[in-house]
C-alpha cells in the first residue's frame, strides 16, 4: 500500500459546482497543510441550466453537450484549490444528472436517482479503501434542499461508509476501511440572516438585481445543531476563483453570488458542519480532524 498522509479527508458531492459553494474554502485550507483531499462526484450536472449565452447551445434539449463541458469546469475549480484527486463515481458519466425532483429525467436509464444504492455504494466503497479517509463530508437527509442527486448522494456516501468497514463486502475492492469521523453541511440560519443583511444593504451596487432568501441557503440549521466551522478566510479568493470556473452555473460579484435564477447570495467563507458519527474532539470544533490519529 502506498503511503498516505496523516490527514485524508473525502468529500462527496453530487454535481460540479457542489463542492465549491459548499466545501472551496475547507478544500482549498485542508490541500495547502498537506492533507489529501479526495472529491467525488456523482454526476457530470448534464441537466444543469446555463447562465451565458453563448453557451445556451449546451442544454440537455439542444446540443446534450453539458456534461463534459462541467467536467472542464470542475478541472479548472480544482486548480484553484489546489486539490488534485479528484474522481467521478463509477467513472465519468457512469450516473446521469437526475433533474429537479418529480422530472422525467428521474427515471431515465441511467439517472443518478434509479440507481441501485448497493452498486453505487461499492464504487465509493473503493474509492473509501484505497485512500483511507478519516473524515467523510456529505449532505444531509435532504441534500441540502431536496434535490434527488444530493439526496442520492447522501444515501451512497453513508451506505459505502458502512459497507467499506464491513470485510464481507467485496473483499476484491481492497482492504476494510472504517471513517472516523463524517459531517454534514450545514449552515447556521444566524449566519445566513446576517449574511443577507449585509447583502441587502450591498444590492444596489452589484450586477444582481434581487437578493434571495435565507431558506433558499441549502442546509441551514438552527445554531445548537453546528459542531464545526472551518476559518477559511484566508482562502476567500480561491473559493471565489472556484465558484467563477464553473461559469456555466454560477456568477460571482465580489462576496456575493447567484445562480441561473439571478437571485443573489452571500459567498460564505467560514464553512460550517454538524458532525454525525465520530468522537467529537471540542464543544464547537475548528478542525475536522480534531481528536483523529494519523
Amino acid at each position: 500500500m502506498k503511503d498516505l498522509p496523516d490527514r485524508r479527508l473525502l468529500l462527496v458531492h453530487a454535481h460540479p459546482d457542489d463542492e465549491s459553494i459548499n466545501n472551496g474554502a475547507t478544500m482549498a485550507r485542508y490541500a495547502a497543510e498537506g492533507a489529501q483531499v479526495t472529491l467525488v462526484t456523482c454526476t457530470l450536472g448534464e441537466e444543469g441550466e446555463v447562465i451565458p449565452p453563448a453557451l445556451a447551445h449546451l442544454t440537455p434539449d439542444r446540443d446534450d453537450a453539458l456534461g463534459p463541458y462541467r467536467v472542464g469546469e470542475l478541472a479548472a475549480a480544482m486548480k484553484e484549490l489546489g486539490v488534485t484527486d479528484h474522481r467521478f463515481l463509477g467513472g465519468p458519466g457512469r450516473y446521469r444528472d437526475s433533474g429537479m425532483m418529480g422530472g422525467e429525467q428521474n427515471h431515465r436509464a441511467g439517472a443518478f436517482w434509479a440507481a441501485d444504492l448497493d452498486e453505487a455504494a461499492g464504487h465509493l466503497v473503493a474509492v473509501v479503501r484505497e485512500v483511507r479517509p478519516q473524515v467523510l463530508v456529505t449532505y444531509d437527509p435532504d441534500g441540502g434542499y431536496g434535490h434527488p442527486d444530493h439526496i442520492q448522494a447522501h444515501r451512497v456516501a453513508m451506505r459505502a461508509a458502512e459497507l467499506a468497514a464491513d470485510s464481507a463486502f467485496r473483499p476484491e475492492l481492497g482492504t476494510p476501511w472504517e471513517i472516523a469521523k463524517i459531517y454534514w453541511n450545514r449552515v447556521p440560519r444566524p449566519v445566513a440572516e446576517d449574511g443577507f443583511a449585509r447583502l441587502r444593504l450591498a444590492l444596489p451596487g452589484t450586477r444582481f438585481a434581487k437578493s434571495a432568501e435565507v431558506d433558499d441557503v441549502p442546509g441551514v440549521v438552527d445554531e445548537p445543531v453546528i459542531t464545526t466551522e472551518i476559518d477559511g478566510t484566508p482562502f476567500a479568493a480561491a473559493k471565489a476563483a472556484a465558484m467563477r470556473a464553473h461559469a456555466t452555473q454560477v456568477e460571482v460579484d465580489g462576496p456575493w453570488f447567484a445562480l441561473s435564477n439571478e437571485l443573489a447570495q452571500p459567498l460564505f467563507t467560514t464553512e460550517y458542519y454538524q458532525l454525525v458519527r465520530g468522537e467529537r474532539g471540542s464543544p464547537r470544533e475548528t478542525d475536522l480532524f480534531e481528536g483523529v490519529a494519523p
